[in-house]
């Protein structure tokens, strides 16, 4: 069972998404926030496996709250963002805060549920424009050869070898939302939206040894 915990500052919101999500026979929403300091205490309390986080809040906005809440829990819990921004100063901020997907409100219930299902498994999650975005942003003009850091090239290679973020921290010597954040780096500068789209694209272009 994926334990749920919403942190949005709208209580149609909040309902909304529980309605949605609690249907679901291996997703439970085990509890809801209206603020980011409630959603990081809530968090510390329940240990739940996903956070899906609303940007703007009163008391301080959701990539504090990610901050925080990875910083003490990030072997257990991974937070998604949800949200109606999409400019890519939020997106990138998110990212730099380590989390683990960035999500549009308008998701339909199945996407939502799939896309909380594979931030559990450890998987990246991006709508499609946030995908498009990022893409846009990282990509910085370098279409044919985009220049990858040593460690985003690292981490690709260790994901080339069949290896999950959490070993790859591990062989690295680098906490697990690190990785999720190269790793999202390294799919705006390739131009893809996934683990497998990235190692393809990156043997492509002859950044990882192909032996």
């Amino acid at each position: 069972m994926i334990r749920i915990l919403l942190v949005d500052d709208h209580p149609v919101v909040r309902e909304g998404l529980r309605g949605m999500l609690d249907v679901q026979p291996d997703l439970e929403v085990v509890g809801s926030a209206s603020s980011s300091p409630e959603g990081v205490a809530l968090c510390a309390r329940l240990k739940p496996g996903i956070v899906l986080m609303d940007l703007r809040m009163p008391g301080g906005d959701g990539v504090d709250a990610t901050r925080q809440i990875l910083a003490a829990h990030s072997s257990t819990t991974r937070v998604v963002v949800l949200t109606t921004y999409e400019t890519d100063r939020d997106i990138l901020r998110a990212v730099e805060a380590g989390a683990a997907g960035y999500l549009l409100k308008d998701a339909s219930s199945g996407d939502l549920a799939d896309s909380v299902r594979a931030a559990a498994r450890g998987e990246t999650v991006l709508a499609p424009t946030v995908a498009a975005a990022l893409v846009s942003r990282l990509r910085g003009g370098e279409l044919e050869r985009p220049q990858l850091s040593q460690r985003e090239l690292e981490v690709l290679r260790l994901v080339s070898e069949g290896c999950t973020n959490s070993e790859i921290g591990r062989r690295l010597f680098i906490g697990e939302s690190t990785v999720k954040t190269h790793l999202l780096r390294s799919f705006g500068k390739l131009g893809v939206s996934d683990r497998t789209a990235a190692v393809t694209r990156a043997l492509k272009l002859q950044l990882l040894p192909t032996d």
